[in-house]
This record gives structure tokens, sequence and C-alpha cells, in this order.
């Protein structure tokens, strides 16, 4: 996923100016005015930045703090790299037991099957049992694995294996060797959460952000907030498009992060669940929505589904719009975009 660019408001202040004041006029008294209030700090794998509008700085300390400790807890139930999470532990028994886990989990694999339904199963959180065949996060050496090693591990990835029981609180996947990743849903889920706290806590104006996933809500010095879209091919955070956009979610995949190219075929993270390999026909898909969960689910569906489909999709989801670069550099919007996404230049075109 891209790094989101966010085009600043620069805020004057105010100078107050008295001259021929009697002895009993009153001081002039400064006064708090809206200004950006920031803070980030690493979770889930990207760095987590919160900024608001708003003239109470200590309030928004406060309740950037209430978000920070809501990342955290649910990286410590939905992510891989952690021992002891509900993922890890429900990955561990597949094809042997179901695991009484936490109702983020489950809510969340509700709503990945939804989106997996939507997509034809090409989103999928069960693409976990490819990894370490393809390496892209910390041990990511550049190599391709064998194609035979990967067409045997298929059989594994298949979303219809994942049992929820509400009633009874657990999850369990039917085969042995199956695996669950939430890296393509789980981030867009934890801001839908830190979206509700901000909100909770009275705050209107303000912006979040976790790699290639974004909320703005309300606005920003009276206005919209500017959103860029990245350049696939161009330097990192050089926007080709931009956006105005208030009370709504922005999530970008791409095939340019987490990637490499070797003998001019590029490589990258997001696989498709019907080949194992690297989805191709697509170079970024940024998708805006009201809920980030969604869009971050969709981005990488839509990806996958390739632009012809990818935009079919689009089309008939309500609230959900799209903008999509090709593998022809052409640039592809939904219905509810056009008019709305400036072209600030053509995307660069290399391989």
């Amino acid at each position: 996923m891209n790094v989101v660019r966010i085009c600043n408001v620069l805020v004057s202040a105010w100078c107050i100016a008295a001259s021929g004041c009697s002895p009993e006029a009153p001081a002039a008294s400064s006064v708090s005015r809206p200004h950006v209030v920031t803070a980030s700090r690493l979770s889930m794998g990207s760095t987590l930045t919160l900024t608001a509008w708003t003239d109470d700085e200590a309030a928004a300390t406060a309740a950037f703090d209430e978000v920070f400790n809501e990342f955290a807890r649910l990286e410590k139930l939905l992510s891989t790299w952690i021992p002891d999470s509900d993922v890890s532990r429900v990955n561990r028994a597949a094809g042997v037991d179901a695991v009484t886990t936490g109702s983020e989990l489950r809510e969340v694999l509700a709503t990945a099957r939804q989106m997996s339904d939507w997509t034809g199963g090409k989103f999928d959180v069960t693409f976990g049992a490819l990894s370490g065949l393809w390496k892209f996060d910390h041990d990511q050496d550049n190599s391709i694995p064998d194609h035979q090693a990967v067409l045997a591990r298929l059989p594994l990835v298949d979303y219809r294996a994942i049992r929820i029981n509400d009633a009874a609180g657990t999850v369990f996947l039917a085969r042995k060797g199956m695996s669950i990743h939430l890296g393509g849903i789980g981030k867009g889920y934890a801001i839908d959460r830190g979206v509700a706290i901000l909100r909770l806590r009275g705050f209107r104006d303000f912006m979040m952000q976790s790699g290639g996933d974004i909320y703005v809500s309300g606005l920003k010095d009276g206005r919209p907030w500017r959103l860029g879209i990245q350049d696939p091919r161009g330097a990192a955070n050089h926007s080709f498009a931009e956006l105005d956009l208030s009370d709504g979610t922005f999530s970008t995949s791409g095939d340019y992060e987490r990637a490499f190219v070797k003998d001019g075929t590029r490589y990258h993270h997001i696989l498709d669940p019907a080949t194992g390999e690297p989805a191709r026909g697509v170079r970024s898909v940024t998708i805006v929505a009201r809920r980030a969960v969604l869009a971050d689910g969709l981005s990488t569906g839509v990806f996958i589904l390739g632009a012809n489909a990818g935009l079919a999709l689009i089309e008939k989801l309500p609230d959900v719009e799209g903008v999509i670069v090709n593998d022809k550099n052409e640039v592809v919007i939904s219905s509810g975009l056009r008019g709305r996404v400036r072209i600030l230049a053509p995307p660069t075109d290399s391989p």
C-alpha cells in the first residue's frame, strides 16, 4: 500500500495591535484558535499518524493515546507475528480443533467472508498458507519460489473452510496447514475502531492514516481534506491525482511496495489465490468508501480481480468508488468520482 500525501493548509497567526488605549482598557488576551495537532506511532507494521483540527490540544492528545492503545490491543489479537494472538492460536490448531477467540477476530473474519463472496474468492485471508514461499515482509530476499511448491499449497487457500461459531465463540480452520493472514483488512478494521473513539470524545475534524489506509472526518480549516493518490511508478510521496474528501475512507493497494523486479518482471505481495502468484493486470487500486475495513479489503480484492471486473464490482456496490491504474498505465475512474478526481499529471510509465 502506498503512502498517502496530505496537502496541508497553513494557519496564519492572529496579530492583535492596540494603540491609544486608556489605562482602564483591558489588556488584549490571546484566544486559542483551531490548529493542527498531530502524533505518530509505529503500529501494525506501519506508522499510524493521527491529526486533528482543534482548539483543544490537550484533549486531542488524550484521545490520540486512547486510539494508540486500541491499535496495540487489536494487534495483540489479530497479528500473525505475535505467538499468542487469536490469529496465531487459530492457525496452530488448523485441522485439529476449534479455538475460542475474542469477538473482534470473528467480526473481521465475517467481514472478510463478505468481501471474498463479492470478489469471487479473489480476496481471501487464508493466503497465509503461502507464507514462507513468497517472502515480502522482513524476510524479503527477492527469491522466486518453486512453482510446484506453490501449487502444492493452493488447496489450503480457501476462505470457505473457515468455520465461525459465534454462539460458541470459536473459529476453526478445516484443514491442517491452513493459515489466516489479516494483512489486507486488519488495519482498516482498527481504523474504524479508532474513528469511533475520536468521535466519542467529541472530535469531528480529524484524519487517521496507517500505511495506505486513511480516514478523514469533517473539515480542515473549513475545507475538505485534500488527499493525493501515489504515482505507482513515481518517486515516493509523488501523487498523480488528488481528491477532496470529508467523512470517508481512502485505501490504496499497489504493486510498488513490498516488491522487486527480476529479469524484467515485477513480483509483489498481492497474491492471486487462484494461482499463488502475484496478481497481474493492475498497478494500483484506490477505493473510497464510508468504512475503512471495506476500503482496505476491497482495494486488495479489486486489484486481484483486474481493472475491468474490478470496476464492474465497484459500480455494483453502494457507497463505494475507485481509481484504478492498469498495467497499460491507463487511469480508470468509477462513475461516482468522475469530476471529483483531479489528474495532476499522467502516471509515470515504466515496467
